[in-house]
């Protein structure tokens, strides 16, 4: 009997006991690809040789300082080489544990931000349904995903959420790219002003929808519009690419693909590759500023913010990610992926999109393609999916309730970055016959 609270305690878990390059090895000696990186982490493998070195050499120096006395030589040097490659004005670094820790950073310093510069009328966060932003109360609060914040409802602030943009199955026949972004931009302004204009405090979105819906990248200028919209009101934008960004895009912030600016972007996953808990938020020249010149300090805090080995494995990873060219290789893998899965699952009666940016790649199932029908929920084919995957030696990301929190089920595949077109191979090879044994007969509920 194990003594450890597991997230499905009625489930028997395998031990890993090991891991290389792009496997993990479990206690029988069997092999897997890590073909979701966990959830979306682990974007160099197990067992890279630089960053183990790094978090040695870190733990034999200078393990932990509290950051109420001391700042440290990796956080410095991480947080200059993340301010130097985000977008415009983001230029300063707030480390935290996790993505979960890094929203709620967010959140309360998009309400101060607005105490300090006298709006302190403005409270409201609208997100988008369909969303994922941590399972914290804060985060969990503003996230769309229904299903997760169903039980915890009377324990959540109020928050407020707009339709996504999932071309899949919210575009409309005949409704061009420029007509269904206006809709949504719409949307957002009609919120926000049904809210009351001078109430509103931020705007949080996936840059690249995660776990919730699959990888679901948005629609070209989805992003500028929204922009727009939020600086005629004076509302923040808050991208959240725990998930997304760090390269897992192909390029190290998602947004650059979309030439929007956030004024707070979220990061963790990919920032320290699983070697070591870390996350940041990162903001910009004006938050900063109007923080400073007023009260001088940020009301929030952690006891391992900043923390020294997980900045030095970071800092590793991200050096590891720029010297070896690895974006080139993430874009040319990630479109080699799609490319293949497309081809194999052409026909596939039970799948109905193959979606995603880089390294980072969503495959919805149906019951029927052409209508787009979702698959009963309780088969939970999701979950099967990932069974005979594992089976196959592969492992992905399952989740269901893709359309609403119920319905729907898909799969998100995140390789590491470090795949060679003949790891993406194998992976679609080991992936199709988990496909296609977890729907074989598979029909829609009935309503």
């Amino acid at each position: 009997m194990t003594q450890i609270f597991h997230r499905n305690p009625k489930q028997k878990m395998p031990v890993a006991v090991g891991g290389q390059g792009i496997e993990l090895i479990d206690q029988q000696g069997k092999r897997y690809i890590d073909a979701c990186g966990g959830a979306a982490v682990s974007c160099l493998g197990h067992g890279h040789p630089r960053v183990i070195e790094a978090i040695k050499q870190q733990v034999d120096t200078l393990a932990y300082a509290h950051t109420s006395f001391f700042t440290t030589e990796p956080a410095e040097q991480l947080a200059s080489m993340l301010a130097a490659a985000a977008p415009g004005s983001l230029n300063h670094v707030y480390f935290l544990s996790g993505g979960s820790e890094a929203v709620e950073a967010a959140l309360k310093l998009a309400r101060q931000y607005f105490v300090e510069i006298g709006q302190a009328e403005r409270q409201y966060f609208i997100a988008r349904r369909q969303s994922y932003h941590g399972n914290t109360l804060g985060a969990l609060a503003i996230g769309g995903n229904a299903w997760r914040r169903e039980a915890f409802l009377p324990l959540l602030i109020t928050a407020h959420h707009v339709g996504p943009c999932y071309a899949y199955r919210d575009q409309e026949n005949g409704e061009t790219d420029a007509q269904y972004v206006q809709r949504l931009a719409d949307e957002l302004e009609h919120k926000i002003l049904t809210l009351g204009e001078q109430q509103v405090a931020a705007f949080v979105a996936e840059t690249v929808v995660g776990a919730t819906a699959g990888a679901v990248p948005p629609v070209a200028d989805y992003f500028k519009k929204i922009r727009a919209v939020c600086d005629k009101y004076g509302v923040l934008l808050i991208l959240d690419e725990i998930m997304s960004g760090m390269g897992r895009t192909g390029y190290l912030f998602a947004c650059e693909e979309d030439g929007a600016e956030p004024d707070m972007v979220v990061i963790a996953k990919g920032l320290g590759a699983g070697y070591q808990p870390i996350g940041a938020m990162i903001c910009s020249d004006r938050i900063f500023d109007a923080v400073t010149a007023g009260s001088g300090f940020f009301q929030h805090g952690h006891t391992y913010i900043g923390h020294a080995t997980a900045c030095a494995a970071a800092l590793a990873v991200q050096k590891t990610i720029a010297e070896d060219d690895l974006l080139s290789n993430v874009r040319a893998r990630g479109e080699q992926l799609r490319a293949r899965l497309r081809q194999a699952l052409a026909d596939h009666p039970h799948v109905g999109d193959i979606r995603g940016r880089g390294l980072f790649v969503g495959v919805e199932l149906v019951a029927e393609r052409a209508s787009k029908a979702p698959i009963d929920p309780a088969r939970r084919t999701h979950s099967r999916v990932k069974s005979e995957a594992m089976s196959n030696g592969l492992l992905v990301y399952p989740m269901g309730g893709t359309i609403d929190g119920r319905q729907g089920d898909h799969i998100l595949l995140a390789p590491p970055f470090i795949c060679t077109a003949a790891d993406i191979d194998e992976i679609v090879n080991r992936l199709l016959p988990a496909i296609n044994a977890a729907t074989a007969g598979a029909t829609a509920a009935r309503c």
